[in-house]
């Protein structure tokens, strides 16, 4: 992973532990990545109406998950992750 990608991942992270329509998004392909069978897919039209910054984002990291073909945890992100289960997926059992 290059810097731009941990950047972008770092962003979106960021913006994910937030509370705002734009955060629900980005956990939504966050997790989408993550486990798309338990945490649910990512309607790809959520990329008409987030900021342009944050669609530049998710897709460079689009571009990392095509190049690297792993999953956020084993790039070194998985207790990042698993902080979003709580708030936008408290129904899923966590660890």
């Amino acid at each position: 992973m290059d810097r731009k990608e941990a950047d972008a991942m770092e962003r979106l992270i960021d913006i994910a532990n937030q509370d705002t329509g734009q955060s629900s998004r980005v956990a939504n392909f966050l997790l989408a990545w993550w486990n798309a069978d338990s945490c649910g897919g990512f309607d790809l039209t959520d990329l008409w109406v987030v900021d342009q910054a944050i669609r530049s984002d998710m897709l460079t990291t689009l571009g990392l998950i095509l190049k690297s073909h792993s999953y956020p945890d084993t790039l070194g992100y998985g207790a990042q992750f698993e902080k979003l289960i709580s708030p936008w997926r408290p129904d899923l059992p966590v660890g």
